[in-house]
């Protein structure tokens, strides 16, 4: 057999593990890349594959497992997509597992659980996520009822070494279930960014321990593992080529923000998403700082290394496996520091510390994995089918009188030539999505770069000829060069698919006007469309303006309500838990 496109074998193997959803007729299509005699052969296969998955379907017990409460809090995705991948594996142990974010139960609700799984992110400077920051609440305040001893629980916490509160929400979580007297099954475990193994490692051991044990040995028995896991995810990319990369803001802007087109096509099982996911982008590193790494060093780029995926030459593990910019405390016991500055990067310590000894090998220890990076899908598959597009703003800076770049960011927009390859998934969001209902009401405030998936929701409700109502808040600092999808914007409004849209530019009058301004100036309406259903999404800087945001809604709601601050906090809290209040920030 042949194949023409790259992909074609790998998106074949896809296929194969999802032929329990299909009905055989519809595995390989007369379009597809192949001949009839291959398409009869692989037909049959499929065929048969399905028929074994739906006979073991079949033959299923109708036995459930022990109960076994899963709880996330994810601001990223990823706590959400390992308590998709821990509810799977539970089944293998005898369990049925319910998974749900943290805010949507209360500490009192554990009372009544037995077994209790925990994935809590910490986001920013030890918050914790957004959609746990309730029950985080509930369970640190001091009136917490006591839990039972029969609550056997253990946590695993996801963060990031770089900062100083390195999974205190976790941290937090974990020592407060046990002071309200609930049994600590299994040791947690506090993951950094390359989370995987020790993820693993939690999970095996806590099924392992005596108190899931004894419990697996009293229920249903496990269910072997039959379904494949997803086609492409973190750690299998989807190889897709570039088709576009330019420039949106003007010439005149202080920031260089692009439209990024990327192929999902890969021999005709392409690579699904929904608006409101996020992009996952594997970046290569820059040339010239990997070319400043060997020069401090004195390293050829020659010298053989041992990485966790195996051995390769120093110069390879610096373009595309080690993240060339992070300190963190694995740095500083690889190569023997006690402390640095904490704005230091890794060429600062190179060319400002005395590191003897410092060995290729040891240089690549004290490196943490390069991590894909995250960014906002800014395309509806109905309106641009077998593409996904992106809006990144490039990060530069200077430190210390030397610039610096982001490395995801300045590779999409300037290193990655039209046509070459980067590996991509899809992060999955479970409810920063559009309603299925096309008449609910949309408010989206998205500044700058954060307007990107309000373009993908634009995009699809036009394609469904949706007939709710759709007001945008997008601003930046001048209209005239940091207006991103102008054109677009004005052909929505002029179309009436977009009814408002309320723009603030920062810098162009002498009062600085931002998207919260026009929030509290347009604060009656905003509250009509609410008071009608309306449901509200916010994306863009976490640090200050999804904050100011919030607080502008919440006096809306007071002044235009005729509430208490007490009422507008749940009357904001009612619109959470209905998914009505969504935030993509970062």
């Amino acid at each position: 057999m042949t194949a023409q496109d790259p992909n074609l074998i790998k998106n074949l193997a896809v296929a194969i593990g999802q032929t329990q959803s299909q009905a055989p007729s519809a595995f390989i299509g007369e379009d597809a890349p192949f001949n009839d005699a291959q398409r009869q052969w692989l037909n049959g296969l499929l065929s048969g594959l399905h028929a074994v998955a739906n006979a073991a379907d079949a033959g299923a017990e109708a036995e459930v497992g022990t109960a076994l409460t899963v709880l996330y809090g994810s601001q990223s995705g990823n706590a959400e997509a390992l308590s998709k991948d821990l509810r799977k594996f539970a089944k293998t142990q005898g369990f049925e597992a319910e998974v749900s974010a943290l805010d949507d139960k209360t500490p009192a609700d554990l009372a009544e659980a037995n077994h209790v799984l925990i994935l809590a992110a910490t986001f920013g400077e030890g918050e914790p996520t957004d959609n746990a920051a309730k029950f985080y609440a509930a369970l640190m305040d001091e009136a917490a009822m006591p839990l039972p001893e029969t609550l056997n629980f253990s946590v695993c916490g996801l963060g990031d070494s770089s900062y100083a509160e390195f999974n205190k929400a976790a941290r937090d979580i974990d020592r407060r279930l046990g002071e309200l007297g609930a049994t600590r099954a299994s040791d947690p475990i506090f993951c950094d960014v390359d989370f995987d193994d020790d993820y693993a490692q939690w999970r095996d051991g806590a099924f392992a321990s005596e108190a899931f044990q004894a419990a697996a040995g009293a229920s249903a028995a496990p269910e072997p593992v039959t379904a494949a896991g997803p086609a492409f995810d973190k750690n299998h990319p989807f190889m897709s080529s570039l088709m576009v990369s330019e420039r949106l803001s003007g010439a005149d802007s202080a920031k260089c923000v692009n439209h990024i087109e990327l192929s999902l096509a890969g021999g005709g099982l392409d690579l699904d998403y929904a608006v409101g996911d996020a992009l996952g982008v594997w970046p290569m590193n820059c040339n010239h700082e990997v070319a400043a790494i060997l020069a401090a060093t004195g390293f050829t780029g020659k010298e053989a290394v041992e990485l966790k995926a195996g051995p390769a030459s120093l110069k390879s593990a610096l373009m595309s496996r080690l993240d060339l910019t992070t300190v963190t405390p694995k740095t500083l016991e690889a190569w023997g520091l006690e402390s640095v500055a904490d704005d230091a990067q890794i060429i600062d310590l190179l060319k400002g510390e005395s590191l003897e000894g410092l060995s290729p090998q040891s240089l690549v220890d004290g490196l943490r994995p390069l991590q894909p990076r995250l960014y906002s899908i800014s395309s509806s598959p109905k309106a641009h089918p077998g593409e996904v597009h992106l809006t990144v703003g490039e990060v530069r800076y200077n430190l210390h009188d030397s610039d610096r770049k982001g490395v995801a960011s300045t590779y999409l927009g300037e290193r990655l030539a039209e046509g070459g390859m980067v590996g991509v998934y899809v992060q999955k969001s479970a409810h920063f999505h559009i309603p299925d209902d096309d008449n609910v009401p949309l408010i989206m405030i998205g500044p700058g770069t954060g307007i990107a998936p309000f373009r993908a929701f634009l995009e699809e409700r036009e394609a469904r000829g949706a007939e709710g109502k759709n007001w945008l808040f997008f601003g930046d600092q001048h209209e005239a060069c940091d207006y991103l999808y102008r054109d677009q914007i004005e052909a929505w409004c002029e179309s009436e698919v977009l009814n408002k849209a309320s723009l603030a530019w920062s810098r162009d009058t002498s009062e600085k006007v931002y998207v919260q301004t026009l929030l509290k100036k347009d604060g009656k309406e905003i509250y009509d469309w609410l008071e009608e259903g309306a449901a509200i999404y916010i994306c863009g800087d976490a640090s200050r303006m999804a904050s100011d945001v919030d607080k502008a809604l919440r006096e809306v709601i007071q002044e235009h309500g005729g509430k208490s601050a007490e009422e507008a906090d749940a009357y904001m809290d009612m619109l959470s838990s209905s998914h009505r209040y969504q935030r993509d920030v970062y």
